[in-house]
């Protein structure tokens, strides 16, 4: 079952929209599940989602004014409970305790927070935690450059194949985490 992370698109107010090689790596009836951390902006960018995967959950970003998107949301694909969540509201931003925090109340396998426009990805007191970073590379206050990220997902029973997609230098990388529910 394959999951598509991602979120900070922030379109049309920082970037036109995904790098070119990005939409070609997203097409359409692959992916079961979209997972988005917020700030989409516009219902364009929500629209664009729902052509690749019919299941789309979307939390609320800071630039998501007058959408009817939650601040948190518990989403249960497979055998995995995972949460989603902006990430605006954890402080200090990304911070790996106030992080585990959330995940204990959600009672969550798997955290996906956004915000930082930063990936990363790692285990903490058993649990999985992720932030796709920023789909388009859309700039934040703290880090005017970005490299445009997303994750997919591939859940199989217990275990979860996370591949990072990052665009470094024009180049499309790829890199494989493994995560098994214990």
């Amino acid at each position: 079952m394959l999951v598509l992370v991602l979120g900070d698109l922030h379109i049309p107010h920082r970037t036109s929209g995904l790098p070119a090689k990005f939409k070609k790596l997203l097409v359409p009836g692959r992916i079961q599940h979209i997972l988005c951390t917020g700030n989409l902006v516009t219902k364009e960018t929500f629209d664009y989602l729902k052509t690749l995967a019919s299941d789309v959950h979307v939390v609320r970003g800071d630039f998501d004014e007058g959408t009817s998107y939650p601040e948190k949301k518990v989403v249960t694909v497979g055998q995995f409970r995972i949460g989603l969540c902006h990430g605006h509201d954890i402080i200090p931003w990304g911070d790996p305790e106030a992080l585990a925090l959330l995940q204990r109340q959600l009672d969550v396998d798997i955290l996906i927070s956004g915000h930082t426009h930063k990936f990363e990805a790692y285990e903490h007191e058993n649990k999985f935690y992720i932030n796709p970073g920023s789909a388009t590379g859309a700039f934040n206050p703290l880090e005017p450059k970005v490299n445009p990220s997303f994750v997919l997902m591939d859940i199989q029973s217990s275990n979860v194949v996370t591949y990072v997609y990052q665009l470094i230098a024009d180049e499309v990388t790829v890199e494989r985490i493994d995560y098994k529910k214990s």
